[in-house]
């Protein structure tokens, strides 16, 4: 058995700051403390943490899908200053759904010797979703802090933990449980 880690996915303030771009809501802002109890523990632990963050150029073409967000230098972009991260953690900047595609992600993990991935953040049926598929295909071991993560959907949301755990198979947990 190898190591853990702490994916905090997409906690930017255009989705969870009330006026961000995709602002997720109530449910987004309320799991910022759960959140940052989770990093608290990782870091304690002495687990990685790692930020994996949407950072959009201007002109990408997601934005033909979505409005225009995270892009790269704004405000939107960057973590909320209760949860940013500390020194020894890591980030991974990204510019699809998925924290794997198009990232370094994976030989950063494989490099800290991780096989064994807790999820947390922005947003569960996007973002969370995608990152916890291709984890899965990659063998990792994943943990989803079902108290930890949210949308702005709330089908959506009960939706995507369902699918995780049903055919992903993805541990869903509290985060007293898993950090």
């Amino acid at each position: 058995m190898g190591r853990r880690a702490l994916l905090v996915i997409d906690m930017l303030n255009d989705f969870v700051t009330p006026g961000g771009a995709l602002y997720c809501g109530d449910t987004a802002r309320a799991i910022i403390p759960r959140v940052r109890a989770a990093i608290e523990r990782f870091r304690q632990a002495g687990d990685p943490v790692i930020f994996v963050s949407d950072t959009h150029r201007q002109d990408d073409p997601e934005f033909q899908v979505w409005p225009v967000h995270c892009v790269r230098g704004t405000e939107g972009a960057r973590v909320p200053e209760t949860i940013a991260p500390a020194a020894g953690d890591y980030v991974i900047p990204k510019r699809r759904y998925s924290g794997f595609f198009g990232t370094d992600l994976d030989l950063l993990l494989r490099e800290l010797g991780v096989d064994e991935l807790v999820l947390a953040g922005t947003c569960t049926n996007i973002c969370v979703f995608f990152t916890a598929a291709d984890a899965r295909m990659r063998n990792y071991r994943v943990t989803v802090l079902e108290d930890a993560v949210a949308t702005f959907d709330q089908t959506a949301h009960e939706h995507a933990l369902r699918q995780m755990k049903e055919v992903l198979g993805v541990r869903l947990a509290p985060v007293e449980a898993a950090a």
